[in-house]
């Protein structure tokens, strides 16, 4: 069993930055990638960013440039740096950790992120 626990979210005006961090209850990079979702109103969950076992990174195009997904290992936490914040980035982050060897994955409970124009 995993337990993820993010944090971070908040309210930033347009242009601001926030960093997001999902917590894991044990080490467990060598065997899940993690994901970061969003989810706002009325709109489809979207994956944001990914990090996998091997550290290779992926992004969403909506967010390249602005993202950086990155990990550290020995505080079993992933970070989404999120910069040049835009209204449309507000929604519902989720973090996922996920692996198809093991046939498994886990959510967290999500942190709200509020970008004001």
């Amino acid at each position: 069993q995993v337990q993820l626990v993010e944090s971070g979210g908040g309210l930033v005006q347009a242009g601001g930055s926030l960093r997001l961090s999902c917590a894991a209850s044990r080490n467990i990079f060598s065997l899940y990638a993690i994901n970061w979702y969003r989810q706002a109103p009325g709109k489809r969950r979207e994956l944001v960013a990914s990090i996998t076992s091997g550290g290779s990174t992926n992004y969403a195009d909506s967010v390249k440039g602005r993202f950086t997904i990155s990990r550290d290992n020995a505080e079993n936490t992933v970070h989404l740096q999120m910069n040049s914040l835009k209204p449309e980035d507000t929604a519902v982050y989720y973090c996922n950790a996920a692996s198809v060897l093991l046939h498994r994955d886990y959510w967290g409970q999500g942190t709200q992120v509020t970008v004001s124009s």
